[in-house]
């Protein structure tokens, strides 16, 4: 064995955790700026516990609600001006994957004068401010890793960042904060972690301590499997799609991403699906395509789902997103030579060439 691995991230989950373990806040200085939405941070009740806490502690807040559901580099620059003027000694993100992505982001450019685009160099002069993110979706599992995807409208497609200093430093999970979520998001999110664990399981950058992690949220997306299909979401389900998504969220800290990810940013760019569903839609090709070259893997993969075949599992995600677009040649043709320029194509289990992906999206929206 030859792997190392290290989580970046203070979690503290379960319910009220914000309330039970409020003096965290205290040591992050005394002037904080929330990083979110329009809406999500509101109503899950998120920001008003967390202005609660900052309240008794006599922090000072400003709020930066303008992050958008795509979070572009113009997006970001914004807000890492807000934190300059400000003089923010902290960052709080809550949100979905669009706002934590955008915390990364922000926290270094608050305390580096470069352009966005630099962020692409994963080399900053100054340490970014420190982070505390506060998830809303169970989905990206961005609370617990360096990653800040972000759209680059200059190469039409998104692409990552991240470091081992922008790791947020605490994330408070809390299921509650999931339960504003629509049908809709909650399986679009559940889809997006189950495809984290999945491709983190596949990849060539998997380790031993990732399989751990990633067998156990993909058994967890099994248990869930029957309350997504039946919009069935109580607490406890909430809890354990949470649970799964943190887990995914460390898995890929590690492994990174493969194909899925890569081919899904077009998806989303063009085509404006979300980013969760743009991985369900290729998961079924994704297999068959790695099966030669992952089989035990992928065999233990419907094991751990209770289901017998590949297409089984596509069943179920088609009945979870049964609406996929048309694409034409041209526009297939342009995804795949854009996926190919993704740095986790190099992580697929199997060696990829644009043909192979062309083929992919072909076999994935012959039925649009």
């Amino acid at each position: 064995m030859n792997f190392k691995f290290k989580i970046g991230t203070k979690v503290l989950f379960g319910r009220e955790c914000i309330k039970e373990n409020k003096s965290v806040f205290k040591g992050f200085g005394k002037r904080a700026l929330f990083v979110t939405g329009k809406s999500s941070a509101k109503a899950s009740g998120a920001l008003q516990d967390v202005i609660e806490v900052l309240e008794e502690y006599g922090i000072d807040y400003e709020i930066y609600d303008r992050v958008a559901n795509n979070p572009s580099l113009e997006n970001v620059k914004e807000g890492g001006e807000a934190a300059r003027k400000f003089n923010a000694d902290f960052i709080i993100g809550i949100g979905g994957g669009s706002p934590l992505d955008a915390s990364k982001a922000i926290a270094v450019l608050a305390r580096n004068d470069i352009e966005p685009v630099d962020l692409y160099k994963n080399v900053f002069e100054n340490k970014p401010l420190p982070i505390i993110a506060i998830p809303t979706t169970a989905g990206t599992g961005s609370e617990v890793t360096p990653y800040s995807i972000l759209t680059r409208d200059d190469i039409k497609t998104k692409k990552s960042f991240g470091n081992e200093d922008t790791f947020p430093v605490v994330a408070f999970i809390d299921a509650r904060y999931t339960e504003s979520m629509s049908y809709e998001t909650t399986i679009d999110t559940a889809i997006d972690a189950f495809t984290h664990a999945l491709e983190g399981y596949l990849g060539k950058k998997s380790t031993p301590v990732s399989d751990v992690l990633a067998v156990e949220a993909i058994r967890i997306f099994g248990q869930c499997q029957e309350d997504l299909l039946n919009n069935r979401f109580d607490y406890a389900v909430r809890e354990k799609l949470l649970y799964m998504s943190m887990l995914g969220g460390m898995v890929i800290s590690h492994t990174g991403t493969t194909i899925i990810h890569g081919m899904g940013y077009s998806l989303t760019y063009f085509k404006d699906i979300p980013h969760g569903r743009a991985n369900g839609l290729l998961v079924k090709e994704y297999l068959k395509y790695n099966y030669e070259v992952a089989k035990g893997k992928i065999d233990n993969v419907l094991s751990l789902l209770r289901l017998s075949s590949i297409d089984a599992l596509g069943e179920i995600v088609e009945r979870l997103i049964p609406k996929r677009p048309v694409l034409t040649k041209e526009e297939i043709e342009l995804y795949a030579s854009l996926a190919m320029k993704q740095n986790s194509t190099l992580s697929n289990a199997r060696t990829v060439v644009k043909e192979d992906m062309e083929e992919i999206f072909k076999n994935t929206f012959k039925d649009g």
